[in-house]
């Protein structure tokens, strides 16, 4: 059985915290070899929304919803359990991630920095490169928005 649940951080049970912070550790930090700082402040913001899909009581996607500016909401933080891959919840986190971000008040865009090879992907759903590519801790990034009603 397929859940999809959004809540803020204050919302989030210690376990359901726990899933969280392990699946994005195992993917960003250890899947890709990339040693950083995955936990910052923008988790406990009022505003973050973090959304998840569980299957069977295991979290299998994740992306978090935060506003960046006063009229734009970022997504980040997008991941699908390794073992969840290839079963289209990329494409189902996303919609839930673009409607939340849709929904809160004020917002005209929507932002997020994407791994360069998933550009395309992002494209998908209207998104537009915006600057150069970069280096984000060794890995090539480019930033994208995309205007919302």
């Amino acid at each position: 059985m397929q859940t999809i649940i959004t809540k803020s951080f204050c919302e989030l049970s210690l376990d359901e915290l726990y899933e969280v912070l392990k699946l994005r550790v195992d993917v960003f930090v250890v899947e890709q070899n990339c040693p950083y700082p995955e936990l910052d402040s923008v988790d406990r913001e009022t505003e973050t929304q973090h959304v998840m899909i569980w299957e069977n009581s295991k979290l299998s996607a994740y992306a978090r919803c935060y506003r960046k500016k006063d009229n734009t909401f970022a997504i980040g933080r997008v991941v699908v359990d390794v073992e969840a891959r290839g079963r289209g919840l990329a494409q189902k986190i996303m919609d839930e991630a673009l409607s939340v971000c849709k929904n809160q008040e004020g917002v005209t865009c929507c932002f997020l920095s994407a791994q360069v090879y998933l550009k395309g992907f992002y494209a998908s759903y209207g998104f537009m490169e915006v600057g150069e590519e970069y280096l984000e801790d060794g890995i090539p990034h480019q930033d994208m928005s995309l205007t919302v009603s």
